[in-house]
């Protein structure tokens, strides 16, 4: 992997406020919150998240057959401690901010290492669990190069919305999202460099 660390990292992670947060409504009751830049150093998180780790590389069948996921994982349940204490720091933060809301806190942790264009995910809902027939929030912190988050009506069709998220980005998907949209990170055959995905949900939802 080749990363290429942003003009404006620090030597040091920090969090921002999160009082930037800006909201976009985007139908049947689906929304999606913004903050670039929420994580200061974010760079160095990445390096740390990168080589502190232990990846896990899957295999899932798929048409009749086993294929190799196209991305690296870790997670982290309920009750289990995070790999860098950023990440309780961001847990922590996110579960203050959306307690009132949300009526419940951010409980687990899943990293994804998309390595180059190659790593993927395809289009899906967060629907095993509670997803599939409750409004719920997916919260995501992009570390590492940015690669595209698709969003798109549950079914295809209609308006595919993008944001490229990287170098501290924060994106959190809240109301019907994952039930009435699916998302994406699709491959791309441009020269991208790596990007970490960490993403909290609250207690079961998958």
């Amino acid at each position: 992997m080749h990363f290429q660390g942003s003009l404006l990292s620090t030597d040091r992670p920090e969090l921002g406020p999160l009082t930037g947060v800006r909201r976009t409504a985007l139908g049947r009751g689906a929304w999606v919150d913004v903050l670039p830049g929420w994580v200061r150093g974010a760079d160095v998180l990445f390096e740390r998240l990168a080589d502190g780790v232990e990846w896990r590389a899957e295999q899932r069948e798929m048409y009749e057959r086993v294929v190799a996921v196209p991305r690296l994982l870790a997670y982290f349940g309920v009750g289990e401690a995070l790999p860098d204490p950023v990440l309780e720091q961001m847990r922590a933060a996110l579960g203050g901010y959306y307690a009132r809301e949300l009526g419940e806190p951010f409980v687990t942790a899943g990293l994804c290492l998309y390595r180059d264009g190659n790593d993927s995910v395809p289009w899906h809902g967060d629907r095993i669990g509670r997803g599939r027939s409750e409004d719920t929030m997916v919260a995501i912190v992009s570390v590492g190069e940015p690669r595209a988050l698709a969003l798109r009506p549950a079914g295809g069709g209609g308006e595919t919305v993008r944001y490229a998220l990287g170098h501290g980005d924060l994106l959190v998907m809240g109301g019907s999202c994952q039930r009435t949209w699916e998302h994406a990170v699709p491959k791309t055959a441009r020269a991208v460099g790596p990007r970490i995905s960490i993403q909290f949900r609250p207690r079961g939802v998958n």
